[in-house]
């Protein structure tokens, strides 16, 4: 069991983002916390100048928003953070801050770019100075997959 679980939840799915809150609060001790971590990724200036200034102000309202009625939808007591950076060194960086031993995280399907740049996952396992659990299970089997 963890003491501090910061359980990073991204763009993907409303089902992986219960999966994970679920999986946090059946692994945290009692008297525990969760920190819900959203990164929003920097967006270079230069394409900035198509997006209306507020656009960050927005985004990270928005998302508190949706991650605060999640928790409270399925009763998980959490802090919720939203911050703008790159998302590895967010989540490693408020492990440290929070001094948290344990990350949950998600994985995805690999593709191309994970190769050339490799994955938040893969940085934040090479990085973390706890444990880092990635959930792997799928949320339920897609049209084209078998179920055994």
């Amino acid at each position: 069991m963890y003491r501090t679980i910061i359980c990073g939840i991204g763009m993907g799915s409303r089902e992986t983002a219960i999966r994970l809150l679920r999986r946090a609060a059946a692994l945290l001790d009692h008297g525990g916390n969760i920190v819900v971590l959203h990164v929003i990724e920097n967006i270079p200036h230069r394409h900035l100048m198509d997006l209306p200034e507020e656009f960050e102000t927005t985004a990270m309202a928005e998302a508190e928003k949706k991650l605060v009625s999640l928790c409270r939808e399925l009763g998980v007591p959490a802090t919720i953070e939203v911050r703008i950076g790159v998302a590895a060194s967010m989540l490693v960086s408020a492990a440290a801050e929070k001094s948290a031993d344990l990350i949950l995280l998600s994985s995805h399907v690999t593709d191309i770019t994970d190769y050339v740049f490799s994955s938040i996952v893969e940085k934040v396992m090479r990085r973390a100075g706890c444990s880092v659990l990635i959930d792997r299970r799928p949320d339920q089997p897609q049209e084209d997959e078998a179920v055994f």
